[in-house]
């Protein structure tokens, strides 16, 4: 965003300083690295790596809690810092807030985000991971992206603007290849449905833009109580649903992101979005929103949620039921009814289970307009073919 704000103020041919002065008004970045300050006593040499950054991005901050011993007891005074480069090669800190106590008593990532917010500044806040990546010329249409906020499609305010993602680790393997398939079809016609005609998309991650004043007055962007907020991200989007916000989604802005795409991190990642949809049907949040949602956004927001897995798990009990019928009634001969023997690969079993190639159509349509229907078809087909 940097680069893109200076190109544009160098084409309206504005001087260097008049550049740097709008560019401190209009963009900022804070990166929450809560370790940073023991990295830096420890003399740990990420801190140093951290601080060339700044060094690098006169406009980059870094927070980061610190932890100071008053006495032999182990007593300890927590303090949330914001430091910065003040360009001669030196780290200056800005900021320095006493907490009443050690705030990472919940999970570690959205206190972290909640523990960074108070140093944030201006109207819109953009969350981004540190597996993200942001480009050039999609940082070029954040002025128009930043519009959308200002548009009322609907009685109620946009307070969250969705953006697509593009997963730039599907060449590494097969296996990598296809859960970035699956990612693509989510974020794209996945979330175009749930936006409209369904009106239940939630917050499901970085990088949407949150309208910060409509949040920081409500309760914030994050909920870190332990277990219950496992799936941090989408009660940000639950907390806006039950506070009378609304939630765009826009195709025309994308942040790169890249995931660990082992077997055993892809089985940890769907295991921890299952657990936290599980978790997520227990809190007050999910009850208060089944309460006042009308019936047909109630469906919706089943199946958008824990009616997924529910799904799923009586179609694999489904299977497992059919296998060991035929099993028992092959082991005891009972394989026909009166003189008509009963044939698990009759015509309607094909059919049924060709119905699980309709899961396809979604992704093959999505890649058929992005990218053709040849290479849709072609890319189908390899997935079939490597299992």
């Amino acid at each position: 965003y940097e680069k893109a704000l200076r190109l544009l103020a160098n084409m309206e041919r504005l001087d260097q300083d008049t550049t740097n002065d709008l560019l401190g008004e209009k963009f900022g970045y804070i990166v929450s690295c809560q370790v940073y300050g023991r990295m830096k006593r420890n003399q740990d040499s990420k801190a140093e790596d951290i601080d060339s950054l700044m060094h690098r991005f006169p406009h980059m901050r870094v927070a980061y809690i610190d932890n100071i011993r008053i006495n032999r007891d182990g007593d300890s005074v927590f303090y949330s810092c914001l430091v910065k480069s003040d360009g001669h090669g030196n780290i200056q800190e800005v900021y320095r807030v006493r907490l009443p106590g050690n705030p990472v008593i919940g999970e570690g990532k959205p206190e972290n985000q909640n523990h960074a917010m108070i140093f944030t500044r201006s109207e819109f806040l953009q969350t981004i991971d540190m597996n993200q990546e942001g480009y050039f010329e999609e940082a070029l249409k954040m002025r128009n992206c930043l519009q959308e906020f200002a548009k009322r499609e609907s009685p109620l305010p946009t307070t969250i603007l969705g953006l697509r993602e593009h997963i730039f680790t599907g060449s590494v393997s097969s296996l990598a290849n296809y859960m970035a398939l699956q990612e693509v079809s989510f974020v794209t016609l996945g979330q175009r449905v749930l936006t409209r005609p369904l009106h239940i998309r939630q917050h499901y991650g970085h990088p949407d833009v949150f309208d910060k004043l409509f949040f920081i007055t409500r309760g914030g962007i994050s909920k870190s109580s332990k277990g219950i907020n496992l799936s941090e991200d989408i009660f940000a989007g639950y907390n806006n649903t039950n506070r009378g916000g609304s939630v765009g989604f826009k195709e025309y802005l994308q942040v790169g992101k890249g995931r660990d795409v082992g077997m055993s991190q892809i089985y940890k990642f769907e295991a921890k979005l299952s657990q936290g949809s599980a978790e997520q049907s227990l809190s007050r949040d999910v009850y208060r929103m089944c309460q006042r949602l009308d019936f047909f956004r109630l469906l919706s927001f089943y199946y958008g949620g824990i009616g997924h897995y529910f799904s799923n798990v009586l179609t694999i009990l489904t299977v497992y039921a059919v296998v060991y019928l035929m099993t028992v009634l092959a082991v005891f001969d009972l394989e026909q009814i009166g003189d008509r023997l009963i044939t698990p690969m009759g015509t309607i079993q094909m059919l049924l289970g060709g119905l699980g190639l309709l899961q396809t159509i979604p992704l093959f349509a999505t890649l058929g307009v992005e990218r053709g229907w040849w290479a849709s078809l072609r890319e189908i087909y390899l997935v079939f073919l490597t299992g």
